[in-house]
């Protein structure tokens, strides 16, 4: 069993005050906080080894390039890939899914189709529809229940002969839901469709396999894992990373360089265009490491799978409280609304009480749209969560609609 007490201590931040009140940090699905072995990590090799990659012959080059490769190996055998070439990273989900979006829809003609859902993050809409303006393709939208599960029903006759990707969610940043994206992969194969999954609330929460999924893409971010900002991870199968062309141009990504011709560079560097992120990359690697170390991402769900029910049943007891997102296969995240009270007064007077929600649409406008609101109060959790910090919550709800 997790530790939590103890563990908590490798996160100094969680100790400190806001407005003379202990921090109470409910924001994990925008940004988790880091361990000390990551900060660490980062100081460390900023001061023992920092020197550009791959292209340098003397020591301090080679230490780091070596730390790069070491952690893209981390990465692979943390979500399952066949080989490190299919790991490529990039600034985070966002970019992974742009990266996606711009190379591989460069291969599709007019009036072409990709298929994406109603619980969709703006990160996994917007790419899709620059595409459509630029190349003519077509935007189709899988939708949802009131509860927010997907209507899985109707994908099948979503899918014509001119749909060239599905693109999913593996669990919504609003709602919690835990989509069904392996019999969505299985539905969509069974078409000849291949399928990009945005795991950017997975990964950090629950064991992630893309082999045993046999996703086509998929993509998450290094700061919602306690990693830090700015390193991501774009999974993709070699059979389609070698059909698509550069993201971008550049050092690093060549093989050879004339004005008449250029060669690219093998997977995955051909999508690595200029100096990466070495120090973040390497700090993702000491981050999914700390993971392991303190019982593995099976352990870490079943906490915080066992920390999202406590809360669901304690918000759900407080008079004039509308939760959203109520499917039964559901992770880490809270959302609700109380009459009466706007989200942003909710979690303003939340703030100071020394609780860190999220306010808003959470970058998921078409979600808000479905359910007839403006927006929510989120409150989104990590192992380093406790249930004491669930009763503050519900205490400092209940306070706040006292004010009003």
């Amino acid at each position: 069993m997790l530790n939590i007490e103890l563990l908590r201590q490798d996160f100094p931040i969680l100790a400190s005050q806001v407005y003379a009140r202990p921090l109470v940090y409910l924001d994990n699905a925008a940004t988790t906080q880091k361990p000390k072995a990551v900060v660490e990590a980062i100081t460390r090799q900023y001061y023992s080894a920092n020197a550009n990659v791959h292209r340098g012959v003397h020591h301090l080059s080679e230490v780091a390039t070596d730390l790069l490769e070491q952690s893209r190996e981390k990465v692979r055998a943390f979500i399952g890939a066949r080989s490190t070439s299919e790991v490529i990273f990039t600034r985070g989900t966002t970019e992974s899914l742009n990266l996606v979006a711009s190379s591989l829809c460069s291969t599709f003609h007019e009036g072409d189709e990709v298929i994406v859902t109603a619980m969709e993050h703006h990160s996994n809409i917007v790419p899709w529809q620059l595409q459509c303006e630029r190349r003519g393709l077509r935007l189709k939208v899988l939708p949802m229940t009131d509860e927010g599960e997907l209507l899985l029903d109707r994908l099948d006759s979503l899918i014509t002969d001119r749909t060239r990707l599905i693109s999913v969610a593996h669990v919504s940043n609003v709602l919690g839901t835990v989509n069904p994206v392996a019999d969505i992969i299985s539905r969509a194969h069974s078409a000849g469709v291949p399928v990009a999954v945005d795991a950017a609330q997975s990964v950090p929460h629950f064991p992630v396999d893309v082999t045993e999924l046999d996703c086509d893409f998929l993509a998450f971010s290094g700061h919602k894992i306690y990693g830090p900002t700015g390193i991501g991870v774009l999974y993709g199968k070699e059979k389609w990373l070698e059909k698509m062309p550069p993201y971008q141009g550049g050092g690093e990504m060549i093989s050879s360089v004339s004005f008449e011709h250029t060669e690219y560079e093998r997977l995955p560097y051909k999508f690595e265009a200029g100096t990466p992120d070495y120090v973040g990359a390497n700090a993702l690697g000491v981050a999914l490491d700390y993971l392991q170390s303190i019982g593995g991402m099976a352990e870490i769900h079943a906490y915080e799978a066992d920390l999202t029910r406590y809360a669901m049943q304690k918000l759900a007891g407080i008079d004039r409280l509308h939760l959203y997102g109520t499917s039964p296969n559901k992770d880490a995240v809270v959302s609700f609304l109380v009459d009466g009270i706007h989200h942003l007064d909710m979690g303003t007077l939340l703030d100071r009480l020394g609780i860190a929600v999220r306010t808003g649409h959470h970058c998921a406008e078409p979600v808000m749209t479905r359910l007839g609101i403006s927006g929510t109060v989120r409150a989104s959790f990590s192992f380093y969560n406790t249930r004491e910090e669930v009763d503050q919550l519900n205490e400092g709800i209940l306070r706040v609609m006292q004010m009003f």
